[in-house]
């Protein structure tokens, strides 16, 4: 088996509250769920490298909305599989449907980091462990460039506490992605959904650590780039692109498929 697939369901702390549908975001943390579960079959998840003195990092996410998203409650399945395998880069697509419809698609990349050195090991293991799929959601794998900004829309600060922390005892990635979507404009969120989005982890920061995020405009009027900074120095950039809703996107206009439980 060279795929792996894991369903979920839509709770409640995985919607927006302003179309009652899947928040994106949402979407990225099923993904690292099921990737976190696939290498638990393979006794490579994150407590069996703690005893080599290794942990996984992504270092760039990739996906693309090509469907309206599910409502709270659905069932989405997320299929993803290791498409690339290199010296030390490695590449995991995937895509996540709903009704047999693929809503979101894309590709991430990762590393194994050595505890001691903090810089990438041979993926080696990885290689002997895990089938490569030849198939490439997204074509070629390349690295994604991060738009021009052109003038700074919006900017907060943060200071990392407990709630930030992974069980590397680093700042989650699901909590730069939030201080990225507190910055996005309320009126493109509102009026617009999410077409695709492009992500750059490039440095870690941890408890305490006071960081600043940006939000800028571009060129493109539909699309913003997020900079999220620590003493200067970009901890993690994010590009998003957006679409215009239609009139009917902000009401819930299926049935839903809510199981009864006792």
């Amino acid at each position: 088996m060279n795929k792996y697939t894991k369903t979920y369901n839509v709770i409640l702390d995985n919607m927006d509250l302003f179309d009652y549908r899947l928040r994106p975001i949402s979407a990225i943390m099923y993904l690292q769920d099921a990737f976190a579960r696939y290498t638990a079959t393979k006794k490579m998840a994150a407590y069996d490298l703690f005893a080599k003195n290794q942990y996984w990092v992504v270092a760039e996410i990739n996906m693309e909305f090509t469907e309206l998203l599910p409502f709270w409650s659905e069932e989405i399945k997320v299929e993803l599989w290791f498409s690339e395998i290199t010296k030390l880069k490695i590449y995991v697509d995937y895509r996540l449907t709903y009704k047999d419809k693929v809503f979101a698609k894309g590709n991430s990349l990762w590393f194994l980091i050595s505890r001691e050195s903090q810089r990438p090991v041979r993926a080696d293991e990885v290689a002997e462990k895990f089938e490569v799929c030849n198939e490439l959601a997204l074509g070629e794998h390349k690295k994604f460039v991060i738009p021009q900004a052109t003038e700074v829309y919006t900017k907060i600060e943060h200071k990392n506490n407990l709630s930030d922390i992974d069980f590397n005892k680093h700042v989650n990635n699901k909590s730069y992605i939030n201080l990225a979507e507190m910055t996005a404009p309320d009126d493109f969120r509102r009026t617009r959904r999410l077409k695709s989005l492009h992500i750059r982890f490039n440095k870690e920061s941890f408890l305490g650590d006071t960081l600043v995020c940006t939000a800028n405009r571009t060129e493109n009027p539909n699309q913003f780039t997020h900079t999220i900074e620590k003493d200067g120095v970009s901890i993690c950039d994010i590009s998003t692109t957006w679409e215009e809703k239609t009139s009917s996107e902000n009401i819930v206009d299926s049935d839903l498929d809510v199981k009864n439980e006792r």
